[in-house]
């Protein structure tokens, strides 16, 4: 298969790329706006019927979460209007979408982790962006796999476990939330679902992914700063209320991962070792 790669120098996307390699038989194209304007219409249709695309990993998005609260123009183009040009183009060649959404699309209110056929809630920009394109992509794509995932870090780019390592070393306190329950995911982790799925062939519909367990922000600190050796730094635990965000956060955003588990027959890693494994490259 030829298969197009949006958004490659983000966490997934490098992610994907270290994979490929171990997936040769499919010729990827690897891109990021540079290289691909995916909120350009022509751009996408041109691309994908140029270079025979049959099927899509979509990683792009604005994922500024509060940003986006001011910005939503910008995030409407990224997160919904893209989503279904791409959608549109893989359909005219008969092929598959996997979109990357978010647990944002829940207010997070639930007190037991969401399943994927549960009523969606945004109560941010972001999240409703985000939802917003799953639909996009669903109405123009027959062939599209949502796969919604929470609290993404990796080796790349910037994410809470790189700034939690660096805070910790630079001072002697810091304040975390401890009241915003969820579920880390590892993107190499999610990145080798991704792999499953196109090898054993996408079966439309709505998933979630994170790695296995919960934890609140305050304990995913101190998970951190005890595996990679920090002992300088005093973490104290925070109430949302005393660190307001420009965008609202889901309390309780676990994901119930059942349906995908079953659909590829899959096990998915402890965020505990998986955070591990991070740390150990990083």
């Amino acid at each position: 298969m030829n298969i197009l790669i949006t958004g490659c120098n983000g966490q997934l996307g490098n992610e994907m790329q270290l994979l490929e390699k171990q997936h040769a038989t499919h010729t990827y194209y690897n891109t990021d706006v540079a290289e691909l304007d995916i909120t350009d219409k022509q751009a996408v249709l041109k691309f994908v019927d140029k270079n025979h695309i049959d099927g899509i990993v979509n990683c792009a998005a604005y994922t500024a979460v509060d940003k986006a609260e001011e910005n939503e123009e910008l995030a409407r183009l990224l997160n919904t209007v893209a989503p279904g040009y791409l959608a549109e183009a893989v359909e005219q060649r008969g092929g598959w979408l996997i979109q990357i959404s978010t647990d944002y699309v829940f207010d997070g209110t639930n007190h037991t982790p969401y399943t994927p056929n549960e009523p969606t809630c945004p109560n941010s920009v972001y999240g409703r962006t985000k939802l917003a394109g799953e639909i996009m992509a669903m109405q123009a794509c027959q062939r599209t796999m949502i796969i919604r995932t929470a609290w993404l870090y990796s080796t790349f780019g910037n994410n809470f476990v790189k700034t939690m390592m660096r805070l910790g070393k630079e001072k002697p306190e810091l304040g975390v939330i401890f009241d915003q329950i969820g579920t880390p995911t590892y993107a190499r982790d999610l990145a080798v679902c991704i792999f499953t799925a196109i090898e054993k062939g996408i079966v439309p519909g709505i998933y979630h992914f994170s790695n296995e367990g919960v934890i609140s922000w305050y304990d995913f600190t101190k998970a951190i700063h005890r595996i990679a050796g920090i002992t300088t730094c005093h973490v104290r635990p925070l109430h949302s209320s005393e660190y307001p965000t420009p965008a609202a956060r889901p309390h309780y955003s676990v994901l119930d991962k059942t349906k995908i588990k079953e659909t590829y027959g899959i096990e998915i890693p402890y965020w505990e070792e998986s955070l591990k494994e991070c740390i150990e490259k990083l």
